[in-house]
């Protein structure tokens, strides 16, 4: 087999720096075509010096800085985390606000999706019962039940895809009193009226614990018995504490007993032709490489600019990987108040970070850093090309539920499993996630297509990674026709036409609840 050219990836004109592109990385003593020559082995999307660095030189990728020179770099030369002091945070003044008004595209018509409309008016990609939980106590008995469900009821209901229990560690030993409180609350709250669920509504409680069932969900959350009728649905609960119950299959007969009413309705429903506008899609990124700035984000950049042009809502997140970027950020934003509403989760979250004695450094993962991303500045360069270059319409804050099209910035924690919690709470019902070091990250509760950021993740990953965005770095793809490819099968997907390799071997994360209030 004839062995690739060496070939290295620049971003910018201005970089003194690029990543080396080879599987398994070059050795020292490579000649690039343009003359340059390693100086030390360099791993694959490790950084090679393009000219000679001095000391306290600024050391440029994507034409930002990301870092200064700890000491000389020779051209050719390795350079890692350990070689470089990473910059100050941007300072959260004088920024740059709605200046970027980017150029008014056609919009995307034509393309369709098959959904399930909801009397709230969302629509859902999948068909599927979730039970609530107020509190962990439950947890169990819960998980018990809906194994029985699966296997005794389910098959009855031939229309519903799945019974999943929405299982958290929240609900009691918390100060639920606390004014932070109101972010896991509201978030399990969302997460129980996502689009995915058609609107039913089933509680399982303990009896005692501290978020009673009304408290988690008043009558003016839950939705309509009717869309003309103005009475909201009861609350279903079960209860575990009841006098009724008499020993642990009580409590099981009892949840499964409710659990038939939901799923008959469900099961009554169908899929309609619905536009790709109904699309309301959350991407993440995680086990982040150099790549993942070079091939998959930037595809799923240019998706997220066809799911605006199609008038779809696309949610980018993860705030300590944006925060080195915030200039870009309200600049593109629609409005002075969106931008001033992005400020504010930034400012907001940097005290969190301040009370735990740390800062937005702390993101960065030894997997980060083997993949060849130095400081939490380049992760953060290439995590924002996600976003596409669209006007940002909307902020959210944790928890809250999106009620706007466009594209939205949800502030969420980088942290996979939380950030994919919070945007399930937001209502999204098509998750994407990118990955250059592998994760079989998944979700019970929405489709996750998974893309890799490297053909080699996507070889030796084959049932796991759905769309290879390695090819973009070969040339044997442009970022455009990943970013269609990506598209279409977003439709496919939503559709149930197609099912993502997480839901065909039903991997999925535990939803993990942000709780920045104090626990009792």
């Amino acid at each position: 087999m004839e062995t690739p050219a060496p070939l290295y990836i620049r971003m910018h004109e201005a970089d003194n720096v690029a990543i080396v592109a080879n599987d398994g990385g070059l050795p020292a003593g490579t000649v690039f075509p343009c003359g340059l020559t390693l100086a030390d082995k360099i791993p694959q999307a490790h950084k090679v010096a393009l000219a000679d660095i001095s000391a306290g030189a600024p050391v440029i990728r994507y034409n930002v800085v990301i870092g200064y020179a700890l000491k000389d770099l020779p051209r050719g030369g390795w350079v890692h985390e350990r070689l470089l002091r990473m910059p100050e945070a941007r300072a959260l003044e004088g920024l740059p606000i709605a200046t970027v008004k980017p150029p008014a595209l056609p919009p995307l018509e034509g393309y369709t999706f098959e959904g399930y409309r909801n009397p709230d008016g969302s629509v859902g990609t999948r068909n599927i019962l979730a039970i609530t939980q107020t509190v962990q106590c439950v947890a169990g008995v819960t998980e018990f039940a809906v194994r029985r469900i699966k296997a005794e009821l389910l098959p009855r209901y031939p229309h519903v895809d799945d019974v999943v229990a929405l299982e958290h560690s929240y609900g009691c030993g918390v100060a639920i009193d606390a004014p932070d409180a109101v972010v896991p609350i509201r978030t399990l709250r969302h997460i129980s009226l996502n689009p995915n669920f058609g609107g039913e509504v089933m509680v399982v409680s303990l009896g005692c614990e501290k978020l009673q069932p009304e408290r988690l969900l008043p009558p003016d959350a839950i939705p309509l018995v009717d869309e003309r009728d103005a009475v909201p649905a009861p609350l279903d609960v079960v209860c575990l504490q009841d006098d009724a119950h008499v020993g642990f299959m009580s409590m099981v007969e009892s949840i499964m007993r409710q659990a038939k009413g939901h799923l008959a309705r469900l099961d009554a429903r169908r899929r309609e032709t619905v536009p790709a506008s109904e699309l309301v899609v959350g991407v993440q990124c995680g086990g982040s490489d150099a790549f993942s700035g070079v091939t998959a984000n930037p595809a799923v950049g240019f998706c997220t600019d066809l799911l605006v042009r199609a008038g779809a809502t696309v949610m980018f997140s993860e705030v300590t990987e944006v925060r080195d970027g915030i200039d870009q950020l309200t600049a593109r934003a629609a409005t002075p108040e969106v931008a001033q509403a992005m400020i504010d989760q930034m400012a907001w979250y940097d005290a969190y970070l301040s009370k735990g004695r740390v800062d937005r450094s702390a993101n960065t993962t030894p997997g980060n850093k083997k993949g060849g991303l130095s400081n939490i500045v380049e992760k953060a360069m290439g995590s924002i090309v996600k976003s596409g270059s669209s006007a940002i319409t909307g902020v959210l804050a944790p928890g809250d539920k999106v009620r706007s099209k466009g594209l939205i910035y949800a502030a969420t924690p980088a942290s996979d499993f939380i950030c994919g919690t919070l945007q399930l709470a937001a209502g999204m019902n098509l998750h994407v996630f990118t990955t250059g070091r592998g994760t079989p990250y998944g979700l019970a509760q929405v489709p996750v297509i998974k893309v890799a950021t490297r053909s080699e993740l996507a070889r030796r990953w084959h049932d796991l990674m759905d769309v290879d965005a390695g090819t973009i770095a070969t040339g044997r793809k442009t970022i455009e026709e990943v970013g269609w490819e990506l598209f279409r099968l977003m439709l496919d997907v939503a559709s149930g036409r197609r099912k993502t390799w997480a839901e065909q071997w039903k991997l999925a994360n535990a939803l993990v609840l942000f709780n920045p209030a104090p626990v009792t």
